[in-house]
């Protein structure tokens, strides 16, 4: 099983998350592109930590929206995204190259990430985008998701995704993060609840509904309060299980 977390969040002076101790933990990096959050010296040096240990690079590719960190909706058109994504890709992949690899998958980060899991323009723009820039970079979204499918159907490799830290509704979607039980915070029980989710393939939904989840990699947010010691506590669980915990994307040589 793949473990992943949203790194290279925090801009000049202001940080955010433990890039470095998320780093010891995780088999991949979704390192932000400087849209909503990043800055390039930020991004360069998560990159080197990346590669250093060994640590699968990402794009974590969004609205261009700073001041409200990407999750806000934005209503792009068409062209606009397919050229914010490539430019976020090959600016991080140029900084990755830098630090001696380079982006080897592709993930959609916060309102973006949400809108394409119903909105097929902008699923299509991001695939658009994603297959003009490198047709071999696997994308990673939500399970059932519009944009898993329409990537599947335009021949990119797919990479289901599930949350450790995030509440689920009863129809496989995450619980906004205004609404009660979106967010989880004990690093026991988001351990079990990954632990059965690689065992049994399910999870308690936040109206106590059992709902059945698939998934090839595992998220847990890195700015979330807690982050490092829910990284570690799924990552120990899953050990001790037996469970190898290893990137879906294999490092470039």
């Amino acid at each position: 099983m793949d473990l992943n977390s949203d790194l290279g969040e925090g801009f000049g002076a202001w940080r955010l998350g433990d890039d470095e101790a998320m780093t010891d933990v995780v088999s991949s990096a979704n390192i932000a592109c400087g849209f909503h959050a990043g800055d390039p010296r930020t991004l360069l040096e998560v990159c080197e930590r990346a590669v250093s240990k060994g640590v699968v690079i990402g794009a974590q590719v969004g609205y261009r929206d700073l001041p409200g960190f990407g999750r806000r909706f934005i209503d792009y058109e068409t062209a606009d995204l397919v050229a914010d994504v490539i430019y976020q890709l090959g600016a991080l992949d140029g900084l990755a190259r830098a630090a001696g690899d380079r982006v080897l998958y592709v993930k959609p980060h916060g309102a973006l990430y949400n809108a394409i899991v119903h909105h097929e323009g902008q699923a299509a723009a991001v695939i658009d985008a994603v297959r003009r820039y490198d047709p071999d970079l696997p994308v990673l979204g939500l399970p059932g998701s519009v944009f898993l499918r329409l990537a599947h159907e335009a021949g990119l490799r797919v990479v289901r995704e599930a949350f450790a830290d995030r509440g689920y509704r009863p129809d496989g979607t995450l619980v906004p993060r205004r609404e009660p039980g979106a967010l989880l915070h004990d690093p026991a029980e988001v351990a079990e609840r990954m632990l059965r989710l690689v065992t049994d393939h399910t999870l308690v939904a936040v109206d106590g509904s059992v709902i059945k989840i698939e998934a090839d990699s595992i998220c847990v947010h890195g700015d979330s309060p807690g982050a490092v010691e829910m990284a570690r506590a799924v990552h120990d669980a899953l050990a001790g299980a037996g469970v190898e915990i290893a990137a879906f994307a294999a490092a470039a040589s």
